[in-house]
């Protein structure tokens, strides 16, 4: 049984009753820092603010060029995630100038379930926002070097930021963090040696996150621009017409299904010598225990909000019993080689597994075993790229929560190009998984050394 004993004068300090806030990881963890030189994050040099409250801005004022704005589905540990990046106008930005963001200048989740996610914004997106839902830590000391930018970037993504930030956390029907507890942070002084060594460290890491993204893309070009779909346009008709033939053999009447877009793909494809994805592979659903089965520890459980095209996040994460893990073991645990397919929320999302794992999927997940004509990773590129999200797209499209059948992902197209080329294509995506392995240990061994400098009550 875990404890504490406080004294009245530290509930009144913090203005806390609830005893999650005392817990003895969290007193340990002040005590060790506190033993130290440190100081806030306010007296860090920083400031700390609040995206635009209310939802000053709605979706439909978002652009495709201009000031980027970041929202919270943008944040991932260290860098900005620019996948789906949108951008608002100059005019929006300078009317919320109280969040612009300059370059290095961090950014923290603090609503849903991803609170305590810190990102860098990168020096290449320059001057941007961010929404409601996240935090905005900016260094307005001019004399504050990216040294010390970068360090605070480190801590605050260690366990010993992380927890700081959990422990602040107030609500419980939508746990949230607020930008006074934000700026309460203790944050140890490092000595100028370990200062540089973490700088080395995270732009190592910056340089190698981005090296994997430029060998994805050039898998992507290269898969395309052999299917002849690089640049591939197509006109946005205002009206198609639709036999009732086909309508009857495909048993839908929405019209997006119908979009010519969808047709022109298929037919590209079918000129690359095309074959049915359930003809490619063997094809096994995950299994769904139920939200009261999750636990905070134990044997992970693999959902769609945690599978992404570079691998198994560790975002959101639930985990099983070892004793429900051991009942379904031998059913739903992935083995390496198997791609993993969402079929559920966000359809399309497919990875090669690479490593041993000890966990069970989901219900949402398919674990695909390829046959020998096809290159496991060349198929998850296919599946991930416009090719298989057009048709996902298509299938499970007309719902609130997208669901892409087994018996629709099944009859999904894939274009069998030649194995020399599949060997190309299939040797960059694992370039770019490796680039994207060596930079998150790069990241890691930041993390650690600033736990070891705690640890070691200052010391480098």
């Amino acid at each position: 049984m875990n404890f504490s004993i406080i004294q009245k004068s530290q509930l009144e300090e913090v203005h806390r009753l609830d005893p999650e806030y005392f817990q003895p990881k969290y007193l340990e963890l002040d005590k060790s820092i506190k033993e130290q030189q440190f100081s806030t994050l306010e007296d860090f040099g920083c400031k700390v603010v609040s995206g635009p409250f209310g939802s000053s801005l709605k979706s439909d004022v978002y652009l495709e060029k201009g000031i980027p704005f970041i929202r919270v589905s943008n944040l991932q540990d260290f860098f900005i995630n620019e996948d789906d990046l949108v951008c608002i106008s100059e005019e929006d930005n300078h009317r919320l100038k109280q969040s612009q963001l300059n370059p290095f200048d961090l950014v923290i989740s603090k609503v849903g379930n991803t609170i305590g996610v810190v990102s860098a914004i990168p020096e290449e997106l320059g001057v941007c926002n961010i929404s409601e839902n996240n935090i905005g830590i900016k260094f307005k000391d001019a004399n504050t070097t990216l040294d010390q930018k970068l360090f605070l970037l480190t801590f605050l993504n260690s366990k010993l930021g992380y927890l700081q930030v959990i422990r602040n956390i107030s609500g419980n029907a939508q746990p949230k963090l607020n930008i006074s507890n934000i700026a309460q942070l203790l944050i140890p002084t490092p000595q100028e040696k370990l200062l540089s060594v973490i700088k080395e460290l995270i732009i190592s890491a910056k340089k190698t996150f981005d090296d994997s993204k430029i060998y994805y893309q050039q898998a992507e070009d290269l898969l395309l621009e052999k299917l002849g779909l690089k640049n591939f346009q197509i006109e946005n008709d205002l009206s198609f017409v639709v036999n009732l033939s086909d309508v009857k053999s495909v048993n839908r009447i929405d019209a997006e299904y119908f979009h010519p877009k969808y047709q022109k793909l298929v037919e590209q494809i079918k000129k690359h010598n095309a074959k049915l994805l359930g003809d490619l592979v063997s094809m096994k659903k995950g299994f769904e225990p139920g939200s009261k089965a999750y636990q905070e520890e134990g044997k992970l459980f693999i959902r769609v909000s945690s599978l992404s095209k570079f691998g198994i996040e560790d975002k959101d994460q639930k985990y099983l019993s070892e004793e429900l893990y051991k009942r379904l073991q031998n059913d739903f645990e992935p083995k390496i080689g198997e791609v993993l397919l969402t079929k559920d929320a966000t359809p399309g999302i497919a990875y090669v597994l690479k490593e041993a794992v000890e966990g069970i999927i989901s219900g949402g997940i398919l674990r695909l075993k390829v046959k020998d004509n096809i290159d496991p990773e060349y198929l998850a590129l296919c599946i991930s790229s416009v090719i298989g999200q057009w048709q996902a797209e298509r299938d499970a499209g007309g719902s609130i929560i997208a669901h892409w059948k087994p018996e629709q992902i099944k009859n999904l197209l894939i274009p069998i190009l030649p194995k020399t080329t599949q060997e190309k294509i299939a040797e960059l995506v694992r370039k770019s998984h490796e680039a994207r392995k060596k930079s998150k240990e790069l990241l890691e061994e930041a993390k650690r050394k600033v736990e070891e400098m705690v640890e070691k009550g200052g010391e480098s």
